[in-house]
């Protein structure tokens, strides 16, 4: 049986984790807050992770563009207990990812843009 559109977005989000080990959890979700796929660990509210994503995904692109900075590329946020990177995949969704404090940030970034490419042909 061939596996469903979310279970190859989920085979890729455990793909990118597999391959950034720094990465601790991540998601895909709609532009318009809505969880497409995640590999988030047991107990998150993807509810709440998608909304703030979308939210955040947002501002970040109306900040660039006002700031005059250009297309938004990511968004990331430290805090001490690790970060939270977004990017934009196409027009229509984001990919979040939570890293590790001590993460490897090249690593995770250019993990990140890879998966972004695989995910855009399968969005």
């Amino acid at each position: 049986m061939a596996a469903s559109r979310t279970d190859r977005l989920t085979e890729s989000l455990r793909n990118l984790q597999a391959g950034a080990t720094d990465i601790e959890a991540s998601a895909i979700v709609s532009v318009d807050g809505l969880i497409i796929a995640s590999a988030l660990p047991a107990g998150s509210e993807e509810d709440r992770v998608s909304a703030m994503s979308a939210a955040m995904l947002s501002l970040g692109e109306r900040i660039a563009i006002e700031l005059g900075r250009g297309s938004l590329e990511q968004v990331y946020i430290k805090g001490d207990k690790g970060y939270v990177i977004l990017m934009a995949i196409g027009e229509e969704a984001v990919l979040t990812a939570l890293a590790r404090h001590n993460a490897k940030l090249g690593l995770v970034f250019l993990e990140m843009r890879r998966a972004v490419d695989t995910l855009n042909t399968l969005l």
